[in-house]
């Protein structure tokens, strides 16, 4: 199939393209690179530089005749949804809309699209299911349901097929500490360099911390599965900030401690979602644990390291 990725030079979106072009499909990739690497996308992708606001987007599902679009560009920073909520909004609704119609116009089969556990807000329970109340504290909660909306009904309106996600926290290789930086990111990056990394609140908060390659599998099942449903996307369980820092501390071998601040404006405390739908609909279930994600995420990012240093230590040879 023809697939268009959105976002696909960025964290979730490369592993995305990977796994996509390894099926046998072709893909094509739009994203502005303003937190996405050019190296990320797969030699096989054809890839344009271009923002999702553009109007120039039609011309592209027109030229590569797209029939599934996956819709991973976004604004995620929270703190930036608050500070800068004009162009959070801009993006994430903005954005879409500008996707939708160009799904109507070329007569998009299916759009997938990842929201977030933002949408839900404080939890009136755990683990929370789909049917959990909504009720965002942040501008980013906002921006992430409102497209669930207008996916829904251009759905009605014009027959294109979707499938919606909401992502728990998201981890794993290509998560850059700064332009998508979850938490994990953010300690191991701190934490390869022997600084310490500060925990916002007193660490007793959870999360549900679910791996990239988890997320790319459910990605898969939804190209045939899951139509107009929506499936959190997590593992289930709870992992507390403090514990997550003190297991990877352990994994990495390092004797740093951490740092304590004032807890976040529009951070949640406690989160972990009820998985049931996803396991019954799409057949989808997480292979990883936190351990065995972590492991393998450390490692990726120590052999990058390493590759970089070595790189170094090159061009300071030829400079001589």
């Amino acid at each position: 199939m023809n697939i268009l990725v959105t976002g696909g030079a960025g964290f979730i979106g490369s592993n995305l393209v990977d796994r996509l072009i390894k099926e046998g499909h072709t893909v094509v990739v739009v994203d502005n690179l303003s937190t996405g690497r050019l190296d990320n996308i797969h030699n096989k992708a054809k890839f344009y530089q271009l923002d999702i606001r553009s109007r120039k987007v039609a011309d592209i599902f027109k030229k590569e005749k797209i029939e599934i679009v996956y819709h991973k560009a976004a604004q995620i920073d929270v703190q930036k949804s608050i500070k800068h909520p004009i162009l959070d909004g801009d993006i994430n609704i903005l954005g879409t809309i500008n996707i939708l119609e160009a799904c109507k116009e070329v007569g998009v089969k299916k759009i997938i699209y990842p929201s977030s556990a933002a949408v839900y807000g404080e939890p009136m329970y755990l683990g929370i299911d789909e049917d959990h109340p909504i009720n965002p504290v942040s501008y980013y909660g906002i921006s992430k349901f409102a497209p669930e909306r207008y996916i829904k009904t251009y759905s009605k309106l014009y027959g294109i097929d979707y499938t919606i996600f909401r992502y728990s926290n998201a981890y794993g290789i290509r998560q850059d500490p700064k332009g998508e930086g979850g938490v994990i990111a953010i300690f191991m990056d701190k934490l390869f360099r022997g600084e310490s990394p500060t925990i916002f609140g007193d660490g007793s908060a959870t999360r549900d911390f679910i791996y990239v390659e988890d997320i790319v599998e459910a990605n898969i099942k939804a190209l045939h599965k899951g139509n107009k449903e929506v499936f959190n996307i997590g593992t289930g369980k709870a992992t507390s900030i403090k514990e997550l820092f003190y297991l990877m501390k352990e994994i990495m071998d390092v004797d740093i401690e951490v740092k304590y601040g004032e807890e976040r404006e529009g951070d949640i405390k406690n989160s972990f979602f009820n998985i049931n739908k996803a396991k019954e609909k799409l057949g989808w279930i997480p292979k990883y644990r936190i351990e065995e994600g972590l492991y393998k995420t450390i490692i990726y990012y120590k052999e990058l390291l390493m590759e970089e240093a070595m790189d170094e230590i090159a061009v300071a040879r030829d400079d001589r």
